[in-house]
């Protein structure tokens, strides 16, 4: 039979569907950090904060570039384990403070 069934399901409807959610709702909200209430400024800060995407930016920026070391040099460093390339950074800036680079 080709004919189309009248009892076909009608599609769901879920009656428990939220309302917009208007700007008015939001204004009448409390920003709170913990249970300690802030300002709307304050709380909206810490929200972009806790947001952002990607590391911290470092206090101090370095440089990225590429130099040669002696193999020895370098097997030294890397001999002291994770973490060798800071305190070869560290070494160098000692150094500056009693040699003169020129």
């Amino acid at each position: 039979m080709n004919v189309k069934s009248q009892d076909s399901p009608k599609p769901w409807i879920d009656p428990d569907d939220a309302p917009e959610l208007t700007q008015d709702f939001f204004e009448q909200g409390e920003w709170k950090i913990g249970e300690q209430p802030v300002s709307a400024p304050e709380g909206a800060a810490v929200l972009r904060e806790a947001l952002s995407r990607g590391r911290p930016k470092a206090q101090s920026t370095k440089q990225a570039l590429t130099v040669r070391y002696d193999a020895e040099v370098i097997a030294a460093f890397k001999a002291t384990g994770k973490g060798w390339q800071t305190r070869m950074n560290d070494a160098l800036k000692d150094w500056l403070q009693t040699h003169s680079p020129a």
